[in-house]
């Protein structure tokens, strides 16, 4: 039995007044009415109406599963009306995982621009550098950087593309001096950033050809903010994301190198489960980022093209 419909039809036979009335409103017959109740008597083992040929009464057990009836249906409907909803209006936690560098750069200034847009929203943004497994973490978008779409049965939209350059700082090139091509790398200690995207090795494209330079084991470290600290301090030459770059070239803590080569680049994808019945604060917060992180990428571009930061 069907005790949420057969609740249903209880309380549909005591406002309607009679069997007769209720089965009309629920387009049936008076007999299937009169079943339905009868099984739910059963059920509950307890008398809920007492039966006359001109009217009901409720007994004294009916008139208190009446009122919770009243109550349990009512939290149904607004369950129902939550989750037929969610589609419709941005409300409810949001797990968002990100890479460190990325969401320390630009995507925890970003959640508090769509937090002012979207109030209802909690966004929990967790950081770490390990590709996580959405549903198995309990995640609503992973934010990620790979040199092609993700091969995953997740949905994936394009949100921009970060380009690496190569940086020193002005210590450094003070006491070693400034590689010209890419082939001058070799004499210089080259820091190495662990990416579980690209391969150890550097590849420049300038000129009509692509050269390959391979860092040394002098200092590695899988963080990128990192890797900006230890050239900052005079360590080596480092390969950086354009967003960990640009702050410290601001600064004039580092210095651009070989900036007539074009190195690796990434592109950043939302990863989210399905587009059928889209939650309504996933769909904000991705085309949030999709309007968003091309105007910040955009930024950093301009900075990268300005010679005052090259050595």
């Amino acid at each position: 039995m069907d005790i949420l419909h057969a609740m249903r039809t209880f309380v549909r036979v005591v406002d309607a007044g009679s069997f007769t009335a209720a089965a009309q409103q629920f387009d049936t017959s008076t007999a299937q009415v009169s079943r339905l109740v009868s099984e739910l008597e059963n059920h509950l083992q307890a008398r809920l109406l007492h039966r006359t040929t001109r009217r009901l009464a409720l007994t004294e057990a009916g008139q208190r599963y009446l009122e919770q009836s009243r109550e349990i249906l009512g939290q149904v409907e607004l369950a129902r009306v939550e989750a037929s909803g969610a589609h419709l209006v941005p409300r409810g936690r949001l797990r968002v995982h990100s890479t460190i560098g990325l969401g320390i750069q630009l995507l925890a200034t970003l959640a508090g621009h769509y937090n002012t847009t979207y109030p209802d929203v909690n966004l929990d943004l967790v950081l770490s550098q390990r590709q996580p497994d959405l549903l198995e973490d309990n995640l609503d978008v992973v934010i990620t950087l790979s040199r092609e779409l993700p091969n995953s049965e997740l949905i994936a939209q394009k949100l921009g593309t970060v380009f690496h350059v190569v940086c020193a700082s002005p210590i450094y090139l003070r006491q070693h001096g400034a590689p010209k091509v890419p082939a001058d790398l070799k004499q210089h200690r080259c820091l190495r950033l662990a990416d579980p995207v690209f391969a150890d090795s550097w590849s420049f494209v300038g000129n009509g050809t692509e050269q390959t330079i391979l860092p040394g084991e002098t200092f590695k470290v899988n963080v990128a903010e990192a890797m900006s600290s230890a050239a900052e301090a005079g360590m080596g030459i480092c390969l950086l994301p354009d967003y960990v770059a640009v702050p410290a070239l601001q600064r004039g803590s580092l210095v651009r190198l070989l900036p007539q080569f074009r190195l690796q680049e990434k592109s950043i994808y939302a990863l989210y489960p399905s587009r059928r019945f889209l939650d309504a604060k996933i769909k904000t917060w991705v085309e949030f980022l999709k309007q968003e992180l091309p105007h910040a990428f955009f930024g950093y571009h301009q900075v990268l093209q300005n010679p005052e930061y090259w050595a």
